[in-house]
């Protein structure tokens, strides 16, 4: 008995020690698909978002602990078409929070797909840290026969851990693809594959445990941005206004009133504004409005054009307009000096 003892308390000893060498990886749930059930393992579509507990999805892939010491905190449980700028604010001070203790190596967001490029976006312009962090989420909940999201989860973790993750901005990693924050978009309803970069190409891969990072972003981001949300408890308010044939001002002028600090113009082609809402937009701007240029086409870079930029349009470059109101959101924080959010844009 003394000698069972004694194999035990050293083999507990070694497990201890061995969980001390692993790098600690902390992962930050918001809730959504990847931790939805349904009610048969065939069904896909329809089922009860951010139903599991972060603890119950780690627990379901038992080999991330041979990768990583993994804590596991739930910060909301919510769909994300429901995200809010209170639950963005929370999400990136606590990863701060987190990245700021040495001993933290990396964190992990899972969110929902519907909104997980903003909120990646969002903290790809707010941590203050060149350590991995990785947002990730599922196409199919749990329970699902072939749910995506324990081995997105297992992926993200063995990623946060990784040197070679550090100083890359905030990624995305879905689907065995490693994408920028600023540069992947959701581009299918519903396929697992839904997360990608069309124009300016995803940064890795994952292959057999093992991550291949072919390019890097050049815009600032992370621990080089300039923006501060340590001591925010709000954001600025940002609409999107979706031009189409025969479009008119009503929605701007009601913006306008409503007190809208800022309007991502999403234009046809080449980011054109329809001259009805241009002419709303102009008044807005007259009364202290910022107004942003962006495309609803989905690739390419908005170019310049002498009239928008007399008239003091900010060029959202090649940022979609849902990034382009994140960045415009903080941009307002410090400044409403056009000049100085075009620069802003350019740079990030």
């Amino acid at each position: 008995m003394k000698i069972r003892l004694i194999s035990l308390a050293f083999a507990l000893s070694a497990m201890t020690a061995f969980a001390a060498d692993l790098p600690q990886v902390a992962i930050l749930a918001t809730g959504d698909t990847i931790a939805g059930t349904a009610a048969k393992s065939t069904e896909m579509a329809h089922y009860k978002a951010g139903d599991l507990a972060i603890q119950t999805l780690i627990d379901a892939v038992p080999d991330i602990q041979e990768y990583a010491s993994v804590t596991g905190e739930q910060i909301v449980k919510i769909s994300s078409n429901n995200l809010t700028d209170d639950v963005l604010l929370k999400v990136a001070k606590r990863t701060n929070e987190l990245l700021a203790d040495p001993k933290v190596s990396g964190v992990v967001i899972t969110h929902g797909t519907d909104t997980l490029e903003e909120t990646a976006w969002f903290l790809n312009l707010t941590v203050k840290s060149r350590k991995p962090v990785i947002v990730i989420g599922a196409m199919r909940p749990a329970t699902a026969i072939s749910a995506d999201g324990p081995v997105n989860l297992l992926n993200a973790v063995r990623l946060a851990a990784d040197p070679k993750a550090a100083d890359q901005g905030v990624l995305i990693a879905l689907n065995d693809e490693i994408n920028s924050a600023r540069d992947a978009s959701k581009t299918s309803t519903t396929s697992v594959s839904t997360f990608k970069s069309p124009e300016l190409g995803l940064l890795g891969y994952i292959a057999g445990g093992e991550h291949y990072f072919l390019r890097k972003t050049l815009k600032r981001h992370t621990w080089q941005s300039e923006f501060d949300i340590s001591g925010l408890n709000a954001l600025p308010q940002v609409e999107i206004i979706y031009s189409h044939a025969n479009a008119g001002r009503l929605f701007v002028d009601a913006a306008a009133a409503a007190g809208v600090k800022g309007i991502i113009h999403a234009g046809t082609g080449d980011g054109s504004i329809h001259k009805a809402t241009e002419a709303g937009l102009l008044d807005a701007m007259k009364n202290g409005m910022v107004a942003v240029r962006s495309a609803r086409v989905g690739n390419g870079v908005i170019t310049g054009g002498s009239r928008y930029e007399k008239a003091c349009f900010i060029n959202a470059g090649t940022l979609s307009p849902q990034k382009a109101r994140i960045l415009l959101q903080l941009a307002l924080t410090k400044t409403s000096d056009p000049a100085e959010i075009q620069r802003m844009f350019n740079e990030y």
